[in-house]
This record gives structure tokens, C-alpha cells and sequence, in this order.
């Protein structure tokens, strides 16, 4: 059996989902991978088979997907010639965590594809979302990578296939206490423009992780330190409460650590907004805009927020079960498949 998996490079989540589950596939298959996007920092361990341009989303630095220039950053000419180039013909099915190049190169030649994603928890209609929907988005959710099944991921069970968080080794080996810490990861703002609102609370210590510094140092009762996993797992370990943006992956280690959580939904970002009304049904707390109440924000969450927990993280055994049993089942007689559809010329 050859499995062609294809993962998003952009965003944590994607990354240390692979690096879980690839070792698992390839126990028992043959297994290529294929990673897209063009402004990821994360890598993978093993070999990548193919790389692909993609489609990755731009941030303005101030908390905001900018629309315009991940809009101007596509290349759909390449894109194409991504999916058109790539030996589909070569594979029995695809594994793909929102990833576009593989997802429509399926999608073409039907061949299977089964969608590992976090995105792919939106198929349902029970998964939560924010009270004023977007069709807009839901649409790129749902025809962004296209597949034929899914194995999808999210906080809660919320519907049959979708399966809880999958916590990598490295948090679940940690042993979690509180300290007088909090630990700050918002990697879409710019550090400089923050600082100020944490240094009003000394009541508090506060770890900020920013890439815009090369080495730590304190600032009042604030220690800015260079994104670093060692460094920020150490932090994670010992502290009180996490603010975060509200991609999945941090706040599922979160909550799986059992911190208080005050997470900052990405502007523009309809999948964080999406996160944001399921921690807010499990207790969290969530903030839209950091204005002038920001401060007084965070010191009642300091004094009476929620810590959260996960009932259940993913098994892994059975995670790798599900997908071969998907990729396997809806995978049609090899005469049927490769005959690309004319879109595509």
C-alpha cells in the first residue's frame, strides 16, 4: 500500500500533527509526503517528497489575516501546475491535513482522499461556530483541500467522525504545576505594541514568546524571549494560564495541561472565530479586540479564570485505523481513476 500525505506548512497544528501520525503510517505502508505553503518556520523529520508553492495566509502584525496580500501571494498558474505534475497515478489514496495540492489532485484524478484536519470538523453542521456565520468562509472551509472523507479533530466529539486532539508525546510527558507565571504566544501581533498592557499588571509575571527578539531579556515584571520549543514548553509546564491566539493546537495543549486560557481570535480568520465559540461553551475566556478595557480584561481573568481541561485526548491506534479503514473503503477499481477533468486541461 503507497500513501501520498499532503500537510499544510503554515500553522503549528498541521506540523505536529504530521509528526505524530506519520511515523504510525509508516508502520504499515509506504508513505510520500508532499508539504505546501511558503512562509512556514516548523519542519518535518524524514524525507519530503515533494514541496509545492501553495496557498499560505499573510498577517498584518496587528492581530489580522491581511486579506490583500495573502490575495496577491497567490499564484494559481503554479498552483495548478502543482496539482497537474503531481504522479496521483502513482498512490492508493491520499492523507491530507488542509492541504491544497494534494486535496485537488484527488479530487481530479478521483483518486480517495481522506481530510485529517482540524478544518475538516466544519463539514459538520454541530461543530460550534461564532453567531454571525460567514458562507464566504464556510465555502473555503469546506472546498479549500476537498475530500471524499474525513477523519476530522476537534476539542469535543461534536459529531461521528470527528475525533478529540491529538497531543503531542513532548506536552504529554511534561508534569504540570502553577507558578506565578503566565505565558504569552501571540506571534500575529507585534510584541512592541503589547508589551505595555502586561507591564500595568504586576500582579502577575508574564513569559512573552515573540520571533521579534534574538535574545531574552525582562522589561519590568514582562520577560520577552525568543519563540523557542524547549523554552516555551518549560514555560507552559509551570505557569498559571496561557494567552494565546485561538489556533486548535495551543489551546488543546492548554487545556490538556489543565491552564486557565484567555485566547485572542486571529481578525479575519473564520476558523479561529469558529474556536473561539467552542472555548467559550467549555469556559474560557476569549477577547476580540485588545483596546483600552484589555488591561482590566486580563486582571479579572488573573482572579477568576477558568481552568479548562480536554474529557479525552486522540488515540493514536485507532486514529491510524480509521483513516487506512476510510482511505481503503472509498478508493474505486484503478481503471476508473486518473482521467483528469478538463478544468485542469
Amino acid at each position: 500500500m503507497k500513501i501520498l500525505y499532503g500537510v499544510q506548512g503554515t500553522g503549528h497544528g498541521h506540523i505536529s500533527r504530521a509528526r505524530v501520525i506519520l511515523p504510525r503510517l509508516r508502520e504499515i505502508a509506504k508513505v510520500d509526503v508532499l508539504i505546501s505553503g511558503y512562509n512556514f518556520k516548523l519542519h518535518l523529520d524524514g524525507e519530503i517528497t515533494y514541496k509545492a508553492r501553495g496557498i499560505s495566509l499573510a498577517y498584518d502584525r496587528k492581530g489580522s489575516v491581511d486579506v490583500l496580500e495573502t490575495a496577491l501571494n497567490i499564484q494559481p498558474v503554479k498552483l495548478i501546475q502543482d496539482i497537474q505534475s503531481l504522479p496521483i497515478e502513482d498512490y492508493d489514496f491520499v492523507v491530507n491535513d488542509y492541504e491544497p495540492v494534494t486535496a485537488w489532485a484527488a479530487q481530479t484524478a478521483g483518486l480517495s482522499c481522506v481530510a485529517i484536519s482540524h478544518q475538516a470538523s466544519f463539514l459538520s453542521e454541530k461543530t460550534p461556530r461564532p453567531k454571525k456565520k460567514s458562507l464566504v468562509a464556510e465555502g473555503i472551509l469546506r472546498h479549500f483541500a476537498p475530500s471524499n472523507s474525513a477523519v476530522a479533530c476537534h476539542y469535543l466529539r461534536y459529531d461521528s467522525f470527528i475525533e478529540p486532539p491529538i497531543v503531542r508525546k513532548q506536552i504529554q510527558r511534561l508534569s504540570p504545576f502553577r507558578h506565578d507565571h503566565v505565558t504569552v504566544y501571540l506571534p500575529a501581533f507585534n510584541a512592541s505594541e503589547l508589551l505595555s498592557y502586561f507591564k500595568q499588571l504586576r500582579e502577575a509575571k508574564w513569559h512573552f514568546f515573540t520571533a521579534d527578539c534574538e535574545q531574552d531579556y525582562w522589561d519590568e515584571n514582562v520577560w520577552v524571549r525568543p519563540v523557542g520549543n524547549e523554552s516555551f514548553l518549560e514555560s507552559i509546564e509551570s505557569c498559571e494560564g496561557i494567552v494565546s491566539a485561538t489556533g486548535f493546537e495551543t489551546t488543546s495543549e492548554s487545556m490538556y495541561l489543565r491552564k486557565k486560557l484567555l485566547t485572542i481570535p486571529i481578525k479575519n480568520q473564520y476558523e479561529q472565530l469558529c474556536n473561539a465559540a467552542s472555548i467559550e461553551q467549555l469556559g474560557g475566556k476569549v477577547v476580540y479586540d485588545i483596546g483600552p478595557e484589555f488591561v482590566f480584561q486580563l486582571r479579572e481573568w488573573l482572579k477568576s479564570g477558568k481552568h479548562l481541561e480536554l474529557p479525552e485526548v486522540c488515540d493514536e491506534q485507532s486514529l491510524i485505523k480509521k483513516i487506512i479503514q476510510q482511505g481503503t473503503s472509498n478508493a474505486k477499481p484503478r481503471k476508473e481513476l486518473f482521467k483528469r477533468h478538463a478544468i485542469f486541461g
